[in-house]
């Protein structure tokens, strides 16, 4: 299903067809600290509108995932990697994307601490 997100003050801002069936929660030294729930999609079905001037990246531990937020408001709305076999993917944070019904979701929960 297509999708519109960005961040919180609306400096960035995206469409991305992404299924939200198997979102996931990573307990990771980052991700617990941010709390976010994860969808992942082909890089080609993500499109960035508007706000590419706005961010800015932070990169850890094996500094191959694009962790993108905005400059202004600091909101994390996506990041960019590439999946084990090379695919580029979008990680896109649900709590980001407009209109979805998050008490419906049932994200996994993806042990990122242990690896």
């Amino acid at each position: 299903m297509r999708y519109q997100g960005g961040c919180h003050c609306g400096a960035v801002r995206y469409s991305v067809d992404v299924d939200l069936e198997n979102p996931i929660t990573c307990n990771c030294s980052y991700c617990s600290k941010r709390g976010s729930i994860l969808a992942f999609t082909p890089l080609e079905e993500f499109s960035l509108e508007k706000g590419d001037e706005s961010l800015t990246e932070y990169r850890f531990n094996t500094n191959t995932i694009e962790h993108l937020f905005c400059s202004r408001c600091g909101m994390e709305s996506f990041a960019r990697g590439a999946m084990p076999d090379g695919t580029k993917m979008a990680a896109v944070n649900v709590r980001c994307l407009d209109g979805v019904d998050l008490d419906a979701l049932k994200p996994q929960e993806y042990d990122g601490r242990a690896r």
